[in-house]
């Protein structure tokens, strides 16, 4: 999708990048309606995958439950050299923990999720938006109007 934002020109994203433990999930746990705006975007055009060092165990059957694909990602090295795969100048990442920081660094577009199991430094002052959760990060991108206010100048 292309968005222009005023002040900056157009920004395209085609990809939108998740972390799992603390982003897509909080306590091993997908919070209520991230299925749902999954599917919204998947329908609309949007690659979306998580890249995860699997610590639960849990990404095989997260994937498949919320219809997405995984990628294994044990460091930070690991998570770019993922994304440097994906054409990183047209992908979004959502993540919070230190391990997204080298991800954050070459992707178009960063956003990280103040959500319970908090946001490295380092980290968010190297993203574009701080966000207060994971669904109100992926309605950045379902109701374009709100992403294209945020990063207006």
């Amino acid at each position: 999708m292309t968005y222009d934002i005023p002040g900056q020109g157009k920004l395209e994203i085609h990809t939108i990048i998740l972390d799992l433990n603390g982003t897509l999930s909080v306590g091993g746990v997908v919070p209520d309606g991230v299925k749902e705006r999954l599917k919204t975007l998947k329908d609309r055009g949007f690659k979306i995958l998580f890249f995860t060092g699997n610590t639960r165990n849990d990404a095989d059957q997260l994937a498949k439950d919320l219809g997405i694909e995984w990628k294994l990602a044990k460091n930070a090295d690991d998570k770019r050299d993922l994304a440097l795969e994906l054409e990183p100048h047209t992908c979004a990442s959502i993540g919070n923990g230190l391990i997204d920081l080298e991800l954050m660094k070459v992707v178009k577009l960063r956003i990280v999720t103040l959500q319970d199991e908090g946001i490295h430094v380092q980290t968010l002052l190297n993203s574009d938006i701080v966000i207060p959760t994971i669904t109100a990060a992926l309605d950045l991108f379902i109701d374009d109007q709100r992403l294209i206010a945020t990063l207006r100048k």
